[in-house]
């Protein structure tokens, strides 16, 4: 009996942390101040964080992407599902700044650009509630190289929340019903985390923590090119060599992050 008891008991934890810390989210990146070569780090910092999830055996899939001529990013967002994706991606939500001298720079000055991300749980359950007239749906080609590689339906889905403009789509799908369930989860998503800012931005006057805001507005790190060196503004800690982390080599950082989250937790 008492066994049958523990196993229950096990059962509810593990279903409250697997509602808390969600095994997919979405994630997406935006380029911010800098033009072209904000675009350009937007891309690299997706693909940093693919390269990582190939590491841990983590699933990623594309679902938008919108790139610049350059093949940089003004934005694009990613479907990535894995075992603690949530618990170790959620603290890299915020503004990431980037120094360098631009390939195209012909004097040789530093520029600064920036780019944003947001980690956004997938939960099962969710408290929003969406009403069908707050929805603007437009569906469209997926476009391609051309060739065979265009898509001559309508399968993309770029769907409006009314209320608070949040636009989202999806292309990644080959039909437009699979599309068009993928944009409400992204849209979902969306509302949930601008839920929780707008509850973290209520008490953070109070708050002595400095992880786990959710503020995507919030500058979080610097990467220094020239010094080959990443700054984390909220732990006031760096790490060195850069392009080894572009490469997917983040665990580093995510475990300082885990840490100080833990040690404030405690402190509270």
């Amino acid at each position: 009996m008492l066994e049958e008891m523990d196993k229950i008991l096990e059962g509810e934890v593990s279903a409250l942390e697997d509602e808390e810390f969600p095994n997919e989210v979405i994630l997406e990146v935006r380029a911010g101040a800098g033009g072209e070569e904000a675009a350009l780090f937007a891309k690299e910092l997706a693909e940093m964080y693919t390269l990582y999830a190939a590491s841990v055996n983590w699933k990623v899939a594309e679902l938008y992407t919108s790139q610049t001529p350059l093949g940089g990013y003004k934005e694009a967002a990613f479907e990535v599902r894995g075992q603690d994706v949530y618990k170790k991606l959620r603290y890299e939500t915020g503004v990431h700044r980037i120094q360098r001298v631009p390939e195209t720079e012909k004097m040789g000055r530093v520029h600064t650009s920036t780019a944003s991300v947001a980690i956004m749980p997938i939960r099962k359950k969710t408290s929003i509630d969406i009403k069908p007239s707050d929805l603007e749906i437009e569906t469209s080609r997926s476009g391609g190289a051309g060739g065979q590689n265009v898509n001559k339906v309508e399968t993309a889905v770029r769907i409006i929340h009314l209320p608070t403009g949040i636009d989202v789509r999806s292309t990644s799908q080959r039909n437009q019903l699979k599309n068009k369930e993928m944009a409400m989860s992204i849209l979902i998503a969306k509302l949930e985390a601008k839920k929780e800012e707008e509850e973290a931005a209520k008490h953070s006057a109070n708050r002595k923590a400095q992880i786990g805001t959710a503020d995507r507005s919030e500058k979080i790190r610097t990467y220094n090119i020239l010094q080959d060196r990443i700054t984390d503004h909220r732990l006031n800690k760096s790490w060195h060599n850069i392009e080894k982390i572009l490469r997917g080599g983040i665990e580093p950082i995510l475990e300082a992050m885990k840490e100080q989250a833990e040690s404030e937790k405690t402190e509270d």
